[in-house]
């Protein structure tokens, strides 16, 4: 099961989500939900999104299309930045990087938490 924490900082003008474990299509769909609620009363184009992929597992199939649509999202919503944290899973990146770039997600970050 997939949980989430979304946070704004309105100061830093950063929205904060962590990921945790292995998503379902209801996860992402909860996500998604709770995603457009924060971000309903900001101008996301004034913010940095930050999402914590540390304890996040690698996306099954059957939901990659749900994960590919909330790259699309955050391009439209059009943040300065998008930095994704992860650690040291090339498996996890290549799906990430793979669907930021198919998004069209230009200003796309991926950080490892792990210096190697």
């Amino acid at each position: 099961m997939g949980k989430f924490i979304l946070k704004t900082d309105v100061e830093q003008k950063v929205i904060e989500i962590e990921l945790e474990g292995t998503f379902s299509e209801e996860d992402g769909l909860r996500s998604i939900q709770a995603y457009q609620q924060t971000i309903n009363p900001i101008n996301p184009a004034d913010y940095e999104l930050k999402i914590d992929c540390i304890k996040l597992n690698v996306t099954a199939p059957d939901v990659v299309p749900l994960l590919e649509s909330c790259f699309v999202m955050f391009k439209s919503d059009g943040f300065v930045k998008v930095k994704l944290t992860l650690e040291n899973n090339p498996i996890l990146k290549m799906q990430l990087a793979r669907l930021g770039r198919k998004a069209g997600l230009e200003n796309l970050e991926i950080i490892s938490a792990v210096e190697v």
